[in-house]
């Protein structure tokens, strides 16, 4: 197979032996992939901070000569962005963090999602830019991760009656986790094991976020509120949906909780 080159974002990081790491990039050609970074730990000029977790870069790869089923061989990173910003501050890297390790679970190998990649890159442009809330753009890439990813929660009608989240009359409705749906007040099983209930008016922003043109998010103005209701919905869901906690956002309720 041919060597390659491509804009890639680390997603993974860890030590192989004395002197390499293993890497996992997502790709904006090739999804995500695995590569051996040999004698990186000696050669610090050879990646120049290119090999820093979240930061996006041009690689250069090489497929193996001799061993046709070993790792690709990372030959050559050029720095694009560092995300400054993001690195200097300890939220803005929980949130970073989070997105990657979600990312780097969730996607096979070798599969083309240059949407994922876009969104990615727009998300940790729009952290270190600062233009909009760290929070609204974390809910904006997990709503969209969903979608997507094929696992997209509806939001938009109840399940049961059908009836659209505009006509459903109760200020407060059930969104239940195993069906990925929400349910109405006058629909809803009580006690139902796996779920919660959430406003109206968060569902509606999350609905607009995840449905208008992405340049458009810095319009949107949640309030506090909507804002910790959309964290509880999404960081619940997206976990048990997967079936895995991840330690990203563990250490970002952590740090949530001593602020």
């Amino acid at each position: 197979m041919p060597d390659f080159i491509t804009d890639a974002i680390l997603l993974r990081k860890i030590e192989y032996g004395d002197h390499d790491y293993i890497i996992s990039f997502l790709t904006e050609s090739r999804g995500k992939i695995s590569v051996i970074a040999k004698n990186a730990k000696k050669s610090i000029k050879r990646f120049s901070g290119a090999l820093d977790l979240f930061s996006v870069s041009n690689i250069q790869c090489t497929f193996p000569k001799k061993n046709k089923n070993g790792l690709i061989i990372l030959s050559g990173a050029d720095l694009e962005n560092g995300f400054v910003n993001i690195r200097y501050d300890v939220f803005n890297t929980a949130y970073a963090s989070f997105w990657v390790e979600l990312i780097h679970y969730w996607l096979e190998e070798d599969k083309v999602q240059s949407d994922l990649y876009d969104l990615l890159k727009f998300s940790l442009d729009a952290l270190n830019e600062g233009n909009i809330s760290k929070e609204v753009v974390s809910l904006l890439f997990q709503i969209r991760f969903m979608s997507i990813s094929g696992f997209s929660p509806n939001i938009e009608n109840c399940e049961i009656c059908k009836k659209s989240l505009d006509h459903i009359e109760q200020k407060h409705i059930r969104f239940d986790f195993k069906e990925g749906r929400i349910i109405c007040q006058n629909c809803v099983k009580i006690g139902s094991k796996y779920g919660m209930t959430i406003s109206k008016g968060t569902l509606k922003q999350l609905f607009w976020i995840n449905n208008n043109d992405i340049s458009r998010a810095d319009r949107i103005r949640f309030s506090k509120f909507a804002i910790k209701e959309g964290e509880m919905l999404l960081e619940a869901f997206i976990p048990f949906h997967i079936g895995r906690d991840f330690k990203s956002l563990q250490f970002l309720r952590r740090i949530r909780q001593e602020r």
